[in-house]
C-alpha cells in the first residue's frame, strides 16, 4: 500500500514576532501594488524573488535549493514556503496566509 502523503501543510505554531517594517507600512506597499495591479486588470501577481518577498511580506528566508514564493490578490497575500523553514514564515508573517509545501512529491512547488 503506497502511503499519501500531503503537498502543502499549515503550520500555525509559536508566537507572532516583532516586524521588521510597521504594518502601516507593509499596508502603504501593498495598497501601491494593489492600484497597479486594478489599473492593469491585474488579478493576482506571483513573486519569486527574495527581495520582492521581503518587501511585500516581512518575510526573510534561507532559500537552502528550494524555491519560495509569494501570491497577492487585491485583498489578501500568501507566502508560499518550504517545509524546512517550519513555522517560522507563520510568525513572521503579519498580515497575509501561509502554505508550505512539502517534498514529499517531486516538482512540488
Amino acid at each position: 500500500m503506497k502511503m499519501q502523503m500531503p503537498q502543502t501543510l499549515s503550520i500555525p505554531n509559536g508566537d507572532k514576532v516583532q516586524p521588521t517594517f510597521s504594518k502601516a507600512e507593509l499596508n502603504a506597499r501593498l495598497e501601491k501594488l494593489r492600484r497597479y495591479m486594478a489599473e492593469n486588470d491585474m488579478q493576482a501577481v506571483l513573486f519569486t524573488s527574495y527581495h520582492n518577498i521581503n518587501y511585500y511580506s516581512d518575510f526573510v528566508y534561507c532559500r537552502f535549493g528550494r524555491d519560495y514564493g509569494l501570491v497577492v490578490t487585491a485583498d489578501s497575500y500568501t507566502t508560499v514556503t518550504a517545509n524546512i523553514d517550519g513555522g517560522q514564515p507563520y510568525r513572521r508573517n503579519q498580515l497575509g496566509d501561509n502554505v508550505v509545501y512539502t517534498d514529499w512529491q517531486k516538482d512540488n512547488f
